[in-house]
């Protein structure tokens, strides 16, 4: 039996997706290459954008339940003088583990009986035509779909069909990060209990966020510049967890109490290491024939420096239902709908990636910024409205009916 969209990928992306489609009445079946859920280490930031679509797709209750609840976010900058606050971020976010995330949503797709085939893993594009697409797996089985839709991450294999020669470019940018209690950490004396970015100007910046539902972990990040590795190499690079704790531990008196009581309680099973990779602007997220789409990092990687990665990620899958469903009632045309969505998503998407910039930028040491990036960077302050603001419905039902209009 043929799928109405086929959707290669079992992350948070591919998952959310397949509950806004069914949401739309739009059929769609899940295949994954890994035999299990994903379940990897390390919590997510949900912005205000994105928890606008979680709640939209019934879920965001028992996220709210599960994530620590944040009220808002600062940023500090230090010197040897004086310490200020500079900027302030979210009144409303959540910060959840990953796999708890992927367990919520999960839960949902089975109680709705949606079809997830695990071990399944995506091989080729064999046909596509003006009705369907016919894609090959591992195994040699062929399946036929109306619409595949790539959400398998940033090295996307879906993505190999419409730029076979794409390769994401590393930043030289890496983020060490570790989950350390919260309970012995302290700030001006004080417990943590919401996000903050101390910043030194000569060391770079030093970023803590509570996590799990009662607060009791925080994550503690710091970024460095480094030269790309290769797979073997960034394995070696996590693996000397003595090195990575040092380099936490260095310059802590920098940052002030917050930074020396945090890293002296790491647990090494407890660390990471995310290089931050990149992909060019694409001048198209879906084929020729429209039968072909890819979406989140496979279309757009974001890196974590805003916490917007995911967040940009469901922005794309909400509003893909949502205008699918419309082609689908016959009030727009497919082509006209998918220009529509990249053209709107890629707008978010740069501002995010210039966001992201600057943050990075503020994040480093002078001495490891390049040329006179710096100017001013320490002293910007961030307007944050513009990404928590939008009705991504609203955008979606005022654009189609200013198509049918014109049309009529």
């Amino acid at each position: 039996m043929a799928d109405e969209v086929a959707i290669i990928g079992a992350g948070l992306s591919g998952l959310a997706l397949a509950l806004a489609l069914h949401q739309q009445s739009i059929k769609a079946t899940i295949y994954e290459s890994r035999p299990a859920p994903l379940n990897i280490g390390g919590a997510v930031m949900l912005s205000p954008n994105a928890l606008k679509v979680l709640d939209a797709l019934g879920v965001y209750q028992e996220v709210r339940s599960k994530g620590f609840n944040l009220k808002n976010s600062n940023c500090k900058k230090s010197t040897a003088n004086y310490s200020r606050r500079t900027s302030s971020a979210a009144k409303r976010s959540n910060r959840i583990y990953r796999f708890e995330l992927i367990d919520i949503i999960l839960s949902r797709i089975k109680a709705e009986g949606i079809p997830v085939v695990f071990g399944c893993k995506y091989a080729r594009v064999v046909e596509e035509t003006d009705e369907h697409v016919i894609w090959e797996s591992a195994d040699g089985e062929q399946h036929t779909a109306s619409w595949l839709v790539g959400a398998d991450g940033i090295h996307s294999t879906v993505r190999k069909y419409l730029y076979p020669d794409l390769v994401p470019r590393f930043t030289h940018m890496a983020g060490i990060t570790a989950a350390v209690p919260t309970a012995p950490v302290r700030h001006l004396g004080k417990p943590i209990t919401k996000p903050l970015t101390i910043i030194s100007e000569g060391k770079g910046a030093f970023v803590v966020a509570p996590q799990k539902v009662d607060g009791s972990e925080m994550l503690i990040v710091k970024q460095r510049r480094i030269d790309e590795l290769d797979r073997e190499g960034w394995d070696h690079f996590l693996a000397d967890r003595e090195s990575l704790i040092k380099f936490m531990q260095e310059d802590a008196d920098s940052f002030g109490e917050l930074a020396l009581t945090s890293t002296q309680h790491i647990d090494p099973k407890k660390m990471n290491v995310w290089p931050f990779y990149v992909i060019p602007e694409l001048d198209k997220w879906a084929s020729s024939k429209r039968r072909v789409v890819i979406l989140g990092d496979s279309a757009h990687a974001i890196p974590p420096s805003a916490g917007q990665g995911i967040n940009q990620a469901f922005e794309d899958v909400y509003m893909f239902a949502l205008l699918l469903a419309a082609a689908k009632g016959g009030n727009v045309k497919v082509e006209d709908a998918l220009t529509f969505w990249q053209r709107y998503r890629q707008d978010r998407v740069n501002k995010v990636l210039e966001l992201n910039k600057q943050i990075d930028l503020r994040r480093l040491p002078k001495d490891q910024l390049p040329g006179l990036a710096a100017e001013g960077v320490a002293q910007q302050k961030f307007d944050m409205s513009w990404l928590y603001a939008p009705d991504f419905k609203a955008d979606v039902d005022n654009w189609v009916k200013s198509v049918s209009a014109d049309v009529a």
